[in-house]
């Protein structure tokens, strides 16, 4: 596929922050500073599309960028080591639960797992936890 227009749209933390026009929705998620950001940079040719940092946690919303009008690439906060309080990283957990749980247009995960490390203990929980959601999860190694 060609990608021809990518756009932000919108950022939320709530189901009712999100776009209402019941397009599909891919969701990249996995551990902070894995590289979500950077690949939706790089799918979609755009340096600065969704904001990167080498701090992890500059994700700290649910984020939609519209991609050819006609579906949405999603980036969502990271799992893992974020310099964020426990109390942020329960909070970044059930807004992402409640997304993936009652987002009926969301049509497939990708979760991105560094391949310079064995998968940790947070990637194996959130890979049989997004299994279970009756969505296509696909496994994305990143890194160099």
């Amino acid at each position: 596929m060609k990608i021809i227009s990518a756009e932000y749209i919108t950022s939320g933390t709530k189901i009712n922050h999100f776009p209402t026009d019941n397009l599909p929705e891919v969701m990249f998620c996995g551990k902070s500073n894995v590289g979500k950001s950077s690949l939706i940079n790089a799918i979609t040719n755009r340096k600065n599309l969704a904001r990167t940092s080498s701090n992890p946690g500059k994700t700290q919303t649910i984020n939609f960028f519209l991609i050819n009008k006609e579906f949405y690439l999603v980036d969502v906060p990271g799992y893992g080591f974020a310099h964020v309080s426990k109390s942020k990283k329960d909070e970044f957990k059930e807004m992402i639960d409640e997304y993936v749980k009652k987002r009926t247009n969301l049509k497939k995960i990708f979760l991105l797992i560094d391949y310079r490390h064995e998968p940790s203990k947070d990637d194996v929980i959130k890979f049989k936890a997004l299994s279970e959601l009756n969505i296509p999860v696909v496994i994305v190694l990143t890194k160099k």
